[in-house]
């Protein structure tokens, strides 16, 4: 029953056709695809020549080496042609210079490392030591400068209570040390004391001097 609708369809679709002027559709063709359609079989054994045309990353002289260290003369390449030029060669021993020693290179490194590190530590032992040595001095001079930092701390209390007195006496009332006052009153009194330092050494020498002249003589006329 199947067959005999689809040759009934057909001889509907023929008779439309010849009504319409429509020419009916010719045998179908096989035609090869140029692609692998079914992504099945490939033949993945050879390799790729880039085009002339093609990026920079396929046609440069790092490719081209690959490409030679691959596959050799049958890649088309001259062994010849892929020898890098004097200014490349020249990077390229800098740069094994820098991050690509010898192992003597590395070894000598190595030696020169570790004497700097053993002088270094010497060195700081060294300084150390001295220090060490100098830590009782250093101490007594601490203890010394704290002695005469407290000593002069007293004096100036001293002094100021002294001062303070004065100004009562002078005045008859107590007097803020902040005043201009009080700090008037302050060099006055410190010009006064210098005056009698000078005169106290004045005559301390005068008297030294007068001592030596006496010794001088006695020992003349002995």
């Amino acid at each position: 029953m199947a067959a005999a609708a689809l040759r009934g369809l057909g001889r509907w679709v023929r008779a439309a056709a010849a009504g319409s002027g429509l020419q009916p559709a010719g045998p179908l063709r096989t035609v090869q695809a140029s692609y692998n359609a079914r992504r099945l079989g490939l033949d993945l054994s050879g390799f790729y020549l880039p085009q002339a045309g093609g990026p920079e990353w396929q046609r440069g002289p790092r490719a081209r080496r690959k490409l030679y260290g691959r596959w050799g003369g049958a890649s088309g390449l001259q062994a010849e042609a892929l020898w890098p030029e004097p200014g490349e060669l020249r990077q390229l021993r800098l740069h094994q210079a820098e991050w690509e020693p010898s192992l003597q290179q590395m070894q000598s490194d190595l030696r020169a490392r570790e004497l700097e590190e053993q002088m270094q530590r010497r060195e700081r032992q060294k300084l150390i030591a001295a220090n060490m040595a100098k830590m009782p001095k250093m101490v007594e001079d601490w203890r010394r400068e704290k002695r005469e930092l407290k000593a002069n701390q007293r004096e100036e209390k001293l002094r100021r209570e002294r001062l303070l007195s004065e100004a009562r006496e002078r005045f008859g009332y107590t007097i803020d040390p902040r005043s201009a006052k009080f700090q008037e009153m302050v060099k006055e009194l410190e010009k006064e004391e210098k005056k009698k330092r000078k005169l106290m050494k004045r005559r301390q020498r005068e008297e030294g001097a007068g001592g030596e002249a006496r010794a001088a003589s006695a020992a003349g006329t002995s």
